[in-house]
């Protein structure tokens, strides 16, 4: 993962593809760009300032575990369990964890053949369902590829849709 990049006062951790990060730093804002079919799942706790970011690239890491063990965050399965333990390591707690999920778009596959999109969405769902996490707030599917901005500092989830000038707020904060 590179380094944070200075912005202002706040420290901007890109996370790309296929990779996450968490972080207790409130003046870290954690970064993903252009999601199509990715998916995007970010989780803060509020009482203990835990935030972490998730760039999902496909559903299932049954398809590659050679490479789901050495990157874990390509796949929702694996990405997921990482991305709550290394939370978990920072004190976040299950039940105190507010998530945002983005992306699911039909970018590449207009015709819906793969339908990378939807099935990377039912896996996480399921997932969540399985292990009883609520998604407080979600923007997913349609034609257009989003940007995700967590800020630790007060764990509000903000958006860039591709063809919109300004940013919305997809889960407010404190």
């Amino acid at each position: 993962m590179p380094a944070p990049k200075l912005v202002g006062f706040e420290h901007r951790v890109i996370v790309g593809i296929a990779d996450l990060a968490v972080s207790n730093n409130p003046s870290v804002t954690l970064t993903t760009y252009s999601l199509g079919s990715c998916l995007a799942v970010a989780i803060f706790d509020p009482v203990v300032g835990v935030g972490g970011l998730l760039h999902i690239m496909l559903p299932d890491s049954s398809i590659d575990p050679v490479k789901a063990a050495a990157q874990p965050g390509m796949f929702v399965d694996t990405g997921v369990a990482a991305l709550f333990r290394a939370a978990y390591q920072l004190g976040a707690e299950k039940m105190r964890l507010r998530i945002a999920i983005a992306g699911g778009s039909q970018i590449m596959d207009t015709g819906g053949f793969f339908n990378i999109g939807r099935r990377n969405y039912e896996a996480l769902t399921q997932l969540f369902q399985r292990h009883g996490l609520r998604i407080a707030a979600e923007q997913v599917g349609g034609l257009v590829n989003r940007t995700v901005y967590l800020s630790l500092a007060t764990g509000e989830v903000r958006l860039k849709v591709s063809g919109q000038v300004a940013e919305t707020v997809l889960l407010c904060g404190n």
